[in-house]
């Protein structure tokens, strides 16, 4: 429910925004929307690290019911 939130939310972003950094995470760097993009779509373990600090820092608008 995360993930297809994160990818609405993503769809919308104006493009120069895309390439913002929105996350430094201490062990891996700047993440940007994009590298966030690429890593939740692909399933990866950073990207579920992403998704949950996202989620954490309430940068992605989820429903009422989740």
């Amino acid at each position: 429910m995360h993930r297809e939130a994160f990818l609405r939310h993503y769809a919308n972003l104006p493009l120069p925004v895309r390439k913002e950094i929105i996350l430094d995470l201490t062990d891996k760097g700047p993440i940007t929307w994009e590298v966030a993009f690429r890593e939740i779509r692909a399933e990866t373990t950073l990207g579920t690290e992403i998704l949950n600090k996202l989620v954490e820092f309430k940068f992605i608008p989820l429903d009422n019911n989740h």
